[in-house]
Order: structure tokens, then sequence, then C-alpha cells
């Protein structure tokens, strides 16, 4: 599904994904020689969200009063501060200042500027339901997901190499500053608004302890059941995706004694696993079998899968072992904004999508500092917790297969009864 009309939400996917992921193979070693202890890693990745959480939502509000282009072009001009100010950290002394040396504490402040402008996901997703159809919004998802993938093959890569050159780290930053270059000025010179005008909401005082308060920002939505159903199932399987962001580069490191490069390359099979799964696989399971059947096989294949990630295996074997945890990710993620797209009012897209995403950046915010810390302490036990919290999600997305199963027949026989 290649129309003209999706490609800068294509182009914005990608280049984000390809932005964050460029420091998956980077961070631990830019923390390990900064002399900070391992759970540093999980704290820069958790102060990013805690900003995304603030800021997110009000953007994503924001973007249904005054469009989707000017708040997604400064948000992508935000990210561009937060890789010059990074970029600013690799040529700082190591002083010691309170707890950490002098760079950790600039990197700190660069994710926190990134993440107070990153209203990018939920003005993208809000983009893609105004230029969608109801048959495309079955599918879009999934090939947004295959460019997260695409992006997360190419990252890593690139991020692992630049890291090894002679440059360190700061080789893989220019490389998000050109990035981030590039996108800004695609958006302000190709990028066409999508928000209609009869759609835009009327202007509100901006209340920060309805952005905090996520159950107060679902009361005030007004959505239906089957919407707040998926904001619960979204919380359950966005806790366990950020620990495993927040843990994972430390189990491979310890498993098979990784470097930036090799950590780099083990991600970009991850990343190919997830391109192919989201932009294709789960196509096929959701015109199959719908998409919450499909979430709830995503979710059995999630539980699986953090018990096979600790197995200490050969590495090609555990390779294909580990694809049983990437695919149920891939089957699960896509499904959340294709029900909220489907189900939800069209005037509140962006806020709908907003709280969507500001339940993943509050897991986000909390998470991974805190999953990085107990994986210190526990090492990979940690994963076998994990792997008992999807069969929750299991038992909530059969209650929504209900509802949504019940919702349908009414439909039906509504129409029945009008002819």
């Amino acid at each position: 599904m290649f129309k003209k009309k999706f490609i800068p939400a294509y182009l914005l996917t990608f280049v984000n994904a390809l932005g964050f992921s460029i420091l998956i193979p980077v961070l631990p070693f830019i923390v390990k020689n900064y002399g900070a202890p391992e759970y540093v890693y999980g704290l820069i990745l958790s102060l990013y969200a805690v900003f995304q959480f603030i800021g997110a939502p009000y953007l994503g509000s924001l973007s249904d009063r005054i469009g989707r282009k000017p708040v997604l072009l400064f948000s992508q001009i935000g990210t561009l501060l937060s890789w010059l100010i990074f970029a600013i950290a690799y040529f700082l002394p190591e002083e010691p200042v309170f707890l950490y040396a002098l760079p950790i504490w600039v990197i700190m402040f660069a994710r926190i500027t990134d993440g107070i402008t990153a209203g990018n996901v939920s003005a993208t997703n809000a983009y893609i339901s105004d230029v969608t159809t109801p048959d495309e919004k079955r599918v879009i998802f999934g090939y947004v997901g295959g460019l997260v993938g695409i992006g997360i093959i190419v990252g890593p890569g690139i991020g692992g190499v630049a890291a090894s050159s002679s440059l360190g780290y700061l080789g893989a930053i220019l490389i998000a500053i050109f990035i981030s270059i590039i996108t800004a000025f695609s958006i302000a010179f190709f990028m066409k608004e999508s928000l209609k005008e009869e759609n835009k909401q009327k202007k509100e005082p901006f209340d920060f302890w309805k952005t905090v308060l996520i159950t107060r920002r679902i009361t005030l939505l007004n959505a239906s059941k089957e919407i707040n159903q998926v904001f619960l199932l979204r919380f359950i399987m966005s806790s366990v995706m950020s620990c495993y962001i927040g843990t994972i580069a430390l189990l491979m490191i310890d498993l098979y004694k990784f470097n930036e490069q090799e950590l780099g390359f083990f991600m970009l099979f991850v990343g190919l696993c997830l391109s192919i799964n989201q932009a294709f696989v789960y196509k096929w399971f959701a015109t199959t079998f719908g998409e919450v059947k499909t979430m709830i096989i995503g979710f059995c294949f999630v539980s699986v899968g953090f018990y096979v990630v600790t197995l200490q295996l050969d590495l090609y074997m555990y390779m294909i072992l580990y694809y049983v945890l990437n695919l149920g990710f891939s089957l699960v993620f896509p499904t959340f904004n294709t029900l909220i797209s489907q189900k939800g009012d069209p005037k509140k897209q962006g806020e709908a999508m907003g709280i969507s995403e500001s339940i993943n950046s509050f897991s986000n915010a909390i998470y991974p500092a805190l999953a990085a810390l107990a994986y210190s302490y526990y090492g990979y036990k940690l994963y076998y917790l994990l792997a008992f919290v999807p069969i929750i999600g299991i038992y909530f997305a059969i209650q929504l297969y209900k509802n949504v199963n019940g919702e349908s027949k009414q439909e039906v026989l509504g129409r029945k009864v009008s002819k």
C-alpha cells in the first residue's frame, strides 16, 4: 500500500525508528565507558519517556486544533536540537559531577529535550487516520510497523559501525543529526496538511494534570468500552515491552559478550524479523483471524518468547528461537492503533492516539530503569516474571473479543431489522 498520500507517514515512521535505533548498540557502552553503573542505561531510556509522557499528549491534542503538519515540524526540530546537545557531550571532560561524569548529565538533558517535543508518534498516527479509508486502516498500521522494523534493521548496524570508528559514538550522532535535518526539510516543504477544517477542535486551556493523569483523560475522552479495553491491553503490553527494551542489550552482552558492532548486527537481525512480521505476517493474521484474535495469538507468542530467550544456546539456534518473541510483539502492537482508528471518534483521533502513546510513554518512563536495576541483581531470571504478564493480557483480550464480536452481531441484526 504505497499511495502518495502515505509517503509522509512512512518517512516519519522510518526516520524516527532509525534515529532511535542508532543508539541501541551504542548507549550501553557509552554508560560503561563513562564509569556509570548498568542501571543508568535504563535511566537514560526512561528520561526520554518521562518527558514524552508529558509532552506527547499535549502535542497530539494540539494537532487536533491547529493541524498535523506544524506539530510534526516542531517535534522534528526538537529532535534535531537534542542530537546537537548529545554531540556536545562528546567534547566535554569526564569530570565527575555529583554521581556521574559530566557527559552523562548532558546526554540525559539531550534525551529530555527530545522527549518533551516527541509528538511525532501520536500526530503521525492521527495523520494516518485522517488520510485512510476504513478498509485501509486494517492493514496500514502493519505497513507502518514494517517500516519501524526497517528502521531498526538499518539503525543498529549504522550505529554499531559508526561507533567503532575513530570518532566513537560521535559518528553515530552525526548520522542522526543528518537524518533529522532531512526529515525536518521534508515535512516543511513536501507534507500537506491532512486535518480538515471542519474536524478541527476548539482551543481549550492546557491542563497539566489532565495530561499527567491518564485515567482522567480516558474518562474525559468518553470513548467506547472497546476503546477503554484497548487502552488497558496497551498498558499491559507496553509494560513488558519497556522491561524488554531496558534489558535486552544487557542480556545479549552477558550471554554472548557482544561489542558495539556485534550487538548492532544482532539488532539488525531483530529488525529484519520485525519488518517482515509487521509488513506481511501481521497482514495475513489480521485478514485471516481479525485484529483481536491476532492480538490473543501475539500475547501467547510473547509469553513463550520471554522464556526461550533466556536459554543459553548456540547463537544460530538462539536466533531461531528469538523469532518467537519477535513475532509476538509484531502481532500485538499494530492491533492497538488499528482498533482505535476503527472504533474511535474521527474528531478525536489525535487525542485518542495521544492517550495510547501516553500509556506507552508512561511504561517507558517507569519500567526500563526499574528493569535494568532488577536485571543487575537477578540477571536473566527477570524474564521468567515477564513471561507471566502476557498471560494476564490474554485474559483481557478474550474479554475484548467477546465485546467486539457481540457488537458485530448487533450491527448485523440492526441492518436486517432496518430492511
